[in-house]
């Protein structure tokens, strides 16, 4: 077996095993020199990761945030383990640009000359696509979830003592899910670029994929709040229909 490289050469299943290690090793050096330079901000890491959570329970609660202490620890491993899973997580975040153009230069050897000279486009869209998905979690999506979840602890009279790897836990799933799922116009382009999906083929089968982003959105969405599956259910259908259009300006004509 081998993967097209260019006209006059190909590559054997060895070489590209070869290069994905070193695509690997390569992202695997940008997150940890990023992890690096962020380490020393930790507890500002932190400080901006509780915020919205700290926002939500001030709405519900009516007492301000200054005076919030909803946090404690078992576990005297625990703070320091979470802080520092909290800042690998932001150096990937930050290093994504970097990680997505190793993705790019994976497959660049199976594209033709025409869809090589991309590299740029792609790093760019899909670098901003998942950073704005994320952005999108941070503002909108997770004060959503948030007020919600807050209610009900309000409502049944509950008083907030939490750990901050559960709350991590909510925090990068949220976050990190949403990010994926505004990739799905990316995935849609280069799926119509080789020819494996159409215009005609996303229309005729919306109401099939409507169930099927009902289904995923219970699956991913955490907790079993119906209300919570229906937000991330409006969000994936929007952005089917946003890939529909992608679809329809890239597809080849022929």
């Amino acid at each position: 077996m081998a993967i097209l490289r260019s006209k006059s050469t190909r590559m054997t299943v060895w070489e590209h095993l070869q290069e994905l290690r070193t695509r690997l090793v390569h992202s695997a050096i940008a997150v940890v020199a990023a992890f690096a330079g962020l380490y020393m901000f930790r507890f500002h890491l932190w400080a901006w990761t509780q915020k919205p959570f700290l926002e939500a329970m001030a709405r519900q609660t009516r007492v301000p945030v200054a005076q919030l202490q909803p946090w404690a620890f078992t576990d005297l491993m625990e703070p320091f383990v979470s802080l520092m899973r909290l800042t690998f997580w932001a150096a990937a975040f930050l290093a994504a640009p970097y990680l997505f153009y190793q993705l790019w230069a994976f497959i660049r050897p199976a594209l033709h000359d025409r869809e090589r000279r991309m590299v740029i486009p792609f790093v760019l869209v899909t670098s901003a696509m998942f950073i704005g998905g994320a952005a999108f979690a941070y503002c909108e999506a997770f004060k959503f979830l948030g007020d919600i979840l807050f209610q009900e602890a309000t409502r049944a009279g509950l008083r907030a003592n939490m750990h901050i790897d559960s709350y991590l836990d909510l925090f990068l799933y949220t976050l990190l899910t949403t990010g994926i799922m505004f990739e799905m116009p990316v995935l849609a382009f280069f799926l119509a670029k080789f020819r494996i999906i159409t215009v005609r083929w996303l229309l005729k089968f919306w109401r099939h994929s409507t169930i099927v982003i009902l289904l995923v959105s219970a699956f991913l969405t955490p907790g079993d709040v119906v209300a919570t599956m229906v937000f991330f259910s409006v969000i994936l259908e929007a952005l089917y229909f946003v890939s529909v259009a992608v679809v329809w300006v890239v597809q080849p004509r022929s």
